[in-house]
């Protein structure tokens, strides 16, 4: 069986640039600067700034990207 080659733009228009998302990734990115500018995170250092709701904390890059998902644990019934 062969795969269909992936449409990057057009997983792009329907994604990425919607007006939801785009707020969303400039919320991150406001708060990654906000990080920044008080020294606890810097360029490269490894380090994301993870985020629960309106929690924010610094962590390990490969720590929080790490997580699982909830959708993907076994049980999950949304696929």
């Amino acid at each position: 069986m062969k795969l269909a080659k992936r449409n990057y733009r057009k997983e792009y228009d329907k994604f990425q640039s919607s007006r939801k998302e785009k707020k969303n990734r400039a919320g991150r990115n406001k708060n990654r600067r906000k990080y920044l500018k008080l020294g606890l995170v810097k360029k490269g250092d490894g380090n994301d700034i993870h985020h629960k709701g309106d929690k924010l904390k610094v962590m390990k890059a490969s720590k929080n990207r790490g997580i699982p998902e909830k959708s993907r644990l076994k049980g999950s019934k949304r696929k």
